[in-house]
């Protein structure tokens, strides 16, 4: 893959989602090297079935909701390992969690070779009873590790935090209690990572914080109290005139903080309950939004956020309709794409003023969406619960260009690399790439 061009690298104004140069060719995190979930240089296939473009299939044991990130010649993924199973996928009926485990979990880290899928190192980092359930649809290993080039951080909420040499061997790990999820849906956020700082969200029943480590020792750099009840969001990291700010989604408020010392930069209120979405960058602004019983959307000017934001002129545009519960938003050129609740109803507006290009288009044979859509080389792809993956037009006009069955469900959002994709299923982890 030929690596990003400098200038996506040095934002417009100074303002974007902070991007590693030196890992911009690869995956290294959740949605993507710059968090929008846009794979620039990257061609992957459009087609692909059983006999065409899939260039390995592994099965990976256990489940988990973790997105595969990439890098170099590897593949990592977290899954948890006991007595558990994806829901089918359905809707409606009232048993909404599983039933508290009564045998312990294995929780692993996974490392795969990338051409040929094969397992280089497969290391159990603890092995416990969870102390409560999680939703049906859910899993104990739904958190996306992030790696540095030098390490893979793995973060498994409640079952710990853990540093990982590029060998597989644990250097630190780090315990930060039990978090008490609401209605015992289960645990979530992502880690990000941003020079040597570590953060980690913390949103939950009992006392919610997000906190600094030291990358290098899990050692605290600060902490800070939160007043939020659960939420599954995940921080990012952006630079503003030259200071650089982690943001973190919330019900109560979206809060931009100092990176080197926690201090409260800006706050916006304004989203629904179960804040899921992780905010994008771009344009100079940051996109919030969730779509829990209600629908949210904020586009928030990063240059103009200070102290409290809400309905102030730091807004720039807002929506109240067709914003997602679960899936993020995908950034490409202008366009903001996001779906309607978990369903299969896509919009695209314009990134920067909010109009329309299209509203609530019906995805074809797609029921749910738990995954967030990614894109490259003009295209768009969407992957249902149920296996079927949609790739769209990366333009104003709603146009499907292909449909492709995966034969499982899929619910981790996938990975793009050079002309692969790496999407993991209920099962397996596919590598999707041209075969003669």
């Amino acid at each position: 893959m030929k690596h990003v061009p400098l200038i996506l690298v040095a934002f417009v104004a100074g303002l974007g989602a902070v991007l590693d140069p030196a890992l911009a060719a690869d995956w290294p995190r959740w949605r993507g090297p710059a968090g929008t979930g846009y794979a620039e240089g990257c061609n992957p296939p459009m087609t692909w079935g059983p006999d065409e473009n899939v260039r390995w299939k592994v099965e990976i044991p256990g489940h988990g909701h973790a997105s595969p990130i990439v890098l170099g010649d590897r593949v990592y993924v977290l899954t948890a390992v006991g007595d558990a199973e994806a829901a089918p996928v359905k809707r409606g009926g009232r048993r909404r969690r599983m039933p508290k485990p009564s045998a312990p979990f294995e929780f692993r880290v996974m490392a795969l070779g990338r051409r040929d899928g094969r397992v280089q190192w497969d290391t159990l980092v603890r092995k416990e009873v969870p102390h409560e359930s999680t939703h049906r649809t859910a899993s104990f290993a739904s958190s996306t590790p992030v790696t540095d080039g030098e390490h893979v951080f793995a973060f498994f909420g409640s079952r710990g935090l853990y540093c990982l040499g590029m060998d597989g061997r644990v250097v630190w790990e780090k315990d930060l209690g039990d978090m008490r999820t609401r209605k015992s849906f289960g645990e979530g956020g992502s880690p990000a990572l941003h020079g040597d700082t570590l953060i980690v969200p913390w949103d939950h029943e009992g006392d919610s914080f997000i906190v600094a480590l030291d990358k290098r020792t899990g050692e605290q750099r600060w902490r800070v109290d939160r007043s939020e009840r659960t939420s599954w969001t995940s921080p990012i990291v952006t630079v503003v005139r030259d200071r650089t700010q982690v943001v973190l989604a919330g019900t109560d408020a979206s809060v931009g903080y100092d990176l080197a010392t926690g201090d409260e930069i800006w706050r916006c209120s304004g989203m629904t309950m179960n804040v899921v979405p992780t905010p994008v960058i771009g344009h100079g602004l940051i996109y919030l939004m969730s779509g829990f019983r209600g629908a949210a959307l904020q586009a928030v000017k990063l240059d103009e956020a200070r102290g409290d934001v809400t309905g102030g002129a730091a807004i720039a545009w807002t929506a109240r309709r067709g914003t997602p519960y679960v899936p993020l938003p995908l950034l490409s050129d202008g366009r903001l794409y996001f779906l309607k609740g978990n369903d299969g109803i896509i919009s695209c507006v314009d990134a920067v003023t909010g109009a329309a290009h299209y509203s609530t288009a019906r995805l074809p044979d797609v029921g749910m969406v738990y995954a967030s859509p990614v894109g490259a080389d003009g295209r768009v792809y969407v992957c249902g619960r149920e296996g079927r993956v949609i790739v769209l037009e990366d333009g104003p006009q709603f146009r499907v260009l292909a449909t492709n069955t995966l034969g499982e469900g899929i619910d981790a959002t996938p990975a793009l690399v050079d002309g692969e994709i790496f999407i993991r299923g209920s099962r397996h982890l596919f590598c999707i790439a041209r075969t003669p």
